[in-house]
């Protein structure tokens, strides 16, 4: 499909995966089907190595939300021989974004990072919000036991390469800007609420938030 552009250039879009494999040939089998079910011996090594991971879910209107996800290694414990995985639901803003939308659509998506690490561990499948479960103990955190939980019964888990990082110099600190030439959590609040609140006051009001309601 062709269309022109702003810049009056020629845009030309792809619609059909036929259309998108002339751009980019099929995969070698073994990267194609190199997905398993469950939880291997050397992947729970690097779940209980990652601190951190990120959950995409879906809306019931279609629309997609990723949400980061943070506590210390281990948290996210592997249940049912490595089928399963389940994590605590931490307080946050009160949205519920995520877990409204398992509750409409459990299909969900997981990528677990480790500081410093190029590669990354990413796990697809369907999840449930549970309430209570023998192993709540076991995500407790600073003595807190979370109320909430999300189980994930796990569908597709593969290793990505590192390119991204690679091509990002995500983890070269040299590559980092500097922090004054990028705007503040309360720079960015106070522009899209369009507040007269000074930045200074949104900054503080963010960081006791964030002190006093981590767990």
């Amino acid at each position: 499909m062709r269309n022109g552009s702003e810049d009056g250039g020629e845009v030309r879009r792809i619609s059909t995966e036929e259309e998108l494999r002339e751009v980019v040939k099929e995969p070698p089998r073994a990267i194609a089907e190199k997905a398993i079910d469950r939880v291997d011996e050397q992947s729970r090594l690097f779940l209980e190595a990652s601190p951190f991971f990120l959950l995409a879910t879906t809306a019931p209107d279609g629309g997609m939300d990723v949400s980061p996800r943070g506590d210390p290694p281990g948290s996210v414990l592997v249940l049912d021989d490595g089928r399963s995985l389940a994590f605590g639901d931490r307080k946050g803003n009160r949205r519920l974004d995520s877990l409204r939308n398992i509750l409409a659509n459990p299909r969900v998506g997981m990528i677990f990072l480790i500081p410093g690490i190029n590669d990354t561990l990413r796990v697809n499948g369907r999840a449930e919000v549970i309430r209570d479960a023998p192993y709540f103990d076991r995500l407790a955190v600073q003595g807190k036991r979370p109320e909430l939980a999300i189980e994930v019964r796990i569908e597709e888990l593969f290793l990505h390469c590192a390119k991204a990082f690679l091509r990002s110099s995500l983890w070269e600190t040299s590559t980092w800007p500097d922090r004054s030439a990028v705007p503040s959590a309360g720079r960015i609040a106070k522009s899209q609420a369009g507040s007269k609140v000074p930045e200074s006051l949104m900054n503080a009001a963010l960081r006791l938030d964030s002190k006093f309601r981590r767990y």
